[in-house]
């Protein structure tokens, strides 16, 4: 077999892994932050500011945010169940530290401190879990797409053939869901000024990059012959295609229907999906080809997984339109993000007995056809992700009202309420230092230019792969290649964010 044959060998043919264990692997990510978030609050607390040197800023937040997850897909894998109870416990002690050393000025009895904290009120126009979701989605398929062509990336976690919950398999549906938080039609605050198809306007301008990018890709990738799986998205689709048409179909639904109704277009256009896979040939056409053997003649045959996905993936990002329209309600306290808390937990139950349903009534999980049961796993498992960063974003609001004064990046900040005088624990946050501290943050740094650094990343897999033979590569080759890789990319975007950059222009 050739390199390439190897390769797509490699990456082919997988079952992915279980829903417990996915679901624990996506606890790492908020306590990575809570963790990074608490050592901060505690060097406030032994030294009176916070990290000055953005060389050492960018360190801490390397080394915390975004190491442990590629120790955690990697070598430290068969211990992946007992990876969050280690940080928990890491947490935990951070926390009694900083509790035990307050100032004794500032100590108070702890009942008064949680009344405090329910009562407290938080910057409304921030929701700092929309962004950290969507750049942790984007770091860890960075990971993803590189480690997978290395053998200590388990093949569970890789993408399942046909049926299965692997890793990436719900990378992509996060990505969609990620993207569509923050759409227009969810950040529009007056509808009703603007015309009905603004939007769609908007948006068929907005997607060409992606366009653009699919189409380099698809260039590329056929020109340097380099390995791919083909049952994936297809012979000429990538996501990138996906992404682009999902935008603009539900651009063009969402002018059509109310978008407080995203949800009732969102479950009729998945169930249908799934009738017309159990009662048509359809499930067999982009199985088995047009002629069952596994044809690709003509474009709709060499192309059927990424074109007739589109509907599943299109169902997930109407939903997702309903959650993000859902989060940005305005809540000024803590005690209203408790009780949105308490809907996710709810919304979230609801999603997993209808998974279950789901794959009893009708089939297993499955990216490839992007079916029912597909797309309540992916939004069941965003939402549990979503909650995580909620509240870690809570707890660290809770310490730092142990530490007057200390501040945490890319976190809520603590505001003083309307038409009140001051109150202790309620001031707000001075804006010199606020900015100061976000210039200093690795996750600003990749939400200021996300699409660059996905295509960064891109790039620098398939130049991994050209030059280096990941499929017989030793552990500690793989882990420092893994760790430059990545190190470079975050590099490259806190590089462009201390100097105001962003490339976008679309």
């Amino acid at each position: 077999m050739s390199q390439k044959q190897l390769k797509e060998a490699f990456i082919s043919n997988l079952n992915g892994t279980s829903l417990l264990e996915i679901s624990a692997g996506l606890s790492l990510p908020p306590l990575c932050l809570l963790c990074r978030g608490l050592l901060l609050i505690l060097h406030y607390l032994h030294h009176g500011k916070p990290v000055s040197s953005r060389k050492y800023s960018l360190l801490l937040d390397f080394l915390v945010l975004v190491s442990p997850l590629l120790f955690s897909c990697t070598v430290l894998s068969p211990i992946i169940f007992f990876i969050p109870f280690i940080l928990a416990a890491f947490c935990a002690g951070i926390f009694l530290k900083i509790y035990s050393q307050r100032k004794r000025e500032a100590r108070a009895p702890f009942g008064q401190i949680v009344k405090e904290f329910q009562e407290a009120c938080l910057d409304p126009e921030c929701i700092p879990a929309i962004t950290v979701f969507r750049v942790y989605v984007n770091v860890l398929t960075s990971i993803s797409i590189l480690a997978v062509d290395f053998p200590q990336y388990p093949r569970r976690y890789a993408k399942a053939e046909t049926y299965g919950t692997g890793v990436m398999d719900l990378g992509v549906g996060a990505f969609i869901f990620g993207n569509a938080l923050v759409c227009p039609e969810v950040r529009q605050k007056s509808p009703r000024t603007q015309p009905r198809f603004s939007s769609l306007a908007r948006q068929v301008f907005s997607v060409w990059p992606l366009i653009s990018l699919g189409v380099g890709r698809l260039l590329s990738v056929k020109s340097i012959e380099y390995h791919e799986h083909t049952s994936e998205y297809g012979v000429h689709w990538n996501f990138f295609f996906t992404l682009a048409l999902v935008r603009l179909a539900a651009s063009l639904l969402l002018a059509i229907f109310p978008k407080q109704k995203a949800w009732l277009v969102a479950v009729a256009l998945a169930v249908l999906y799934q009738l017309l896979l159990s009662t048509t040939p359809l499930k067999m056409f982009i199985l088995h080809g047009s002629d069952g053997r596994g044809s690709r003649l003509g474009f709709l045959d060499a192309n059927r997984e990424g074109l007739l996905s589109l509907f599943g993936y299109l169902a997930i990002y109407l939903a997702s339109v309903q959650v993000g329209l859902w989060l940005l309600q305005r809540r000024s306290s803590v005690r209203g993000w408790l009780g949105a808390l308490r809907g996710l937990a709810l919304a979230i139950l609801a999603l997993w007995a209808l998974l279950q349903l789901c794959q009893a009534c009708t089939e297993p999980v499955s990216r490839r056809m992007a079916n029912l049961p597909f797309c309540t796993w992916v939004l069941a498992q965003c939402l549990l992700l979503l909650g995580f960063f909620v509240l870690t974003d809570l707890t660290l609001v809770f310490t730092k009202l142990l530490v007057k004064g200390s501040s945490v990046p890319c976190c809520w900040k603590l505001v003083q309420p309307p038409d009140s005088g001051k109150k202790q624990g309620m001031e707000a946050v001075p804006v010199g230092r606020q900015d100061k501290l976000f210039q200093l943050c690795l996750i600003s740094a990749i939400n200021k230019n996300q699409l660059l650094f996905f295509l960064l990343a891109n790039v620098m897999t398939g130049a991994v792969n050209i030059l280096i033979d990941t499929i017989h590569s030793k552990a500690v080759f793989t882990l420092c290649i893994l760790h430059l890789y990545m190190f470079f990319n975050c590099l490259i975007m806190y590089i462009l964010h201390a100097r105001n950059i962003v490339l976008k222009f679309w």
